[in-house]
């Protein structure tokens, strides 16, 4: 597995949690730049699993942990979305005994095991020089464990949610809030003809930023996110009055898949949780709906108002990036290359008030970030708000608030 005495290195690439539009194209301009550059590129297949899976054997068959990256690869994928790399959930520092690899059973069998290790070790033997890991906080927070232990790390800042600490924007939250702007368009017509109240549940386990900007650019009358738990009498009332003095006798509500009734908690499909601990949220627009609907009569001089209900859910996730998400992701694959050949580590590619920029990796898990309810959220009306548009970025909510 030695380096090609010509090269400048190996720099390694994964993709982890969410899938998400931007992904191939952030690939894409990491591998063109670092062929151009002289570098070697290996794509780490199923985000933290194929590096955790690989067999440090040069016999092995690791076609399904990692492949080599050409120019001729990444060019096919890079206008589509999603990952052709593929993605997992897992946390290789938190392994339950029963995801733990065949061959490493009988060194590791615990009911929760650290396979960092191992992880180390399967770095060194593919000679990786500069490890380019693109996600969330979850993925991202194992990229500064990593690099903790020595491992020279670029990251890249990834999700719907935009919740990454750092940065004004993540890859995919562009494309995301396009189309759940384009599905509440499509979706009000039939609210419309019927006279009903649309509610639409978005992504969203801890901020709200998913329902805020398209709540503010007109796609629903009202939002609740999961910074603000909510009372739905006044939500319902809300909603029926939005209803009622709109000519053609509807509302929309935009709702986080995290937020919560005043008093209450999260909402569950079930109770099993992935490796960061994290259960699978869903249905809360469910039980909105149904509130709604019973409540309605209340504010409606006692008639009640239906409801539609959709989860946009994966509806969002899917499918082509938009131009933001096309752009954002060459220009930070650009960034990541600049560092490695300026010999930098330990950063995380972001956009900062409008200008690209990078800051430490460790920002990840030093603090968190969510709407700030002060500036942004009128808790009263349960939706956006804002004082002053001058000097603000591009998505309106900066990394630091």
């Amino acid at each position: 597995m030695g380096n090609n005495k010509q090269t400048k290195g190996v720099i390694a690439i994964l993709t982890g949690g969410g899938d998400v539009p931007g992904l191939n194209p952030a690939i894409r301009a990491i591998t063109i730049r670092a062929n151009r550059e002289g570098f070697r590129v290996i794509g780490l297949r199923r985000g933290w699993a194929g590096i955790t899976e690989l067999i440090r054997d040069k016999d092995a068959d690791n076609s399904l942990n990692y492949m080599h990256l050409t120019d001729d690869i990444v060019n096919r994928a890079g206008r589509s979305g999603g990952t052709f790399l593929h993605s997992s959930r897992t946390k290789p520092s938190h392994m339950p005994k029963d995801k733990v690899p065949d061959h490493l059973t009988d060194t590791y069998n615990k009911d929760i095991n650290d396979l960092t290790p191992e992880i180390i070790k399967n770095l060194e033997w593919l000679k990786v020089d500069f490890l380019i890991p693109i996600g969330g906080d979850d993925t991202l927070s194992y990229a500064v464990r990593l690099y903790q232990e020595g491992i020279k790390i670029v990251a890249m800042p990834k999700t719907m949610d935009n919740d990454v600490p750092g940065t004004d924007y993540c890859i995919g939250f562009s494309t995301c809030i396009t189309r759940t702007i384009m599905m509440a368009n499509n979706l009000r017509t039939s609210a419309g003809s019927h006279e009903r109240i649309l509610v639409m549940e978005v992504f969203g386990r801890y901020a709200g930023f998913t329902a805020m900007l398209p709540t503010m650019a007109g796609a629903a009358n009202r939002c609740v996110i999961p910074e603000y738990e909510f009372d739905i009498n006044r939500l319902t009332e809300l909603l029926v009055e939005d209803r009622n003095i709109n000519p053609s006798k509807y509302s929309v509500l935009l709702i986080s898949e995290g937020a919560m009734f005043k008093g209450g908690e999260m909402t569950f499909q079930d109770a099993e949780k992935d490796m960061f601990g994290h259960a699978k949220l869903g249905g809360i627009g469910d039980l909105v709906s149904s509130e709604i609907k019973n409540l309605s009569a209340k504010f409606n001089n006692g008639h009640p108002i239906n409801v539609i209900n959709q989860k946009l859910g994966y509806l969002v996730r899917g499918g082509d990036p938009d131009a933001i998400d096309s752009i954002v992701p060459m220009a930070y694959g650009n960034l990541a290359l600049d560092l490695i050949l300026g010999g930098f580590h330990g950063r995380l590619v972001v956009l900062k008030n409008g200008r690209y920029d990078d800051v430490p990796l460790d920002v990840v898990t030093s603090t968190k970030k969510v709407v700030n309810l002060e500036k942004y959220y009128n808790a009263k009306r349960l939706r956006p708000h804002y004082h002053r548009f001058e000097m603000k970025p591009l998505f309106l909510m900066a990394a630091d608030s």
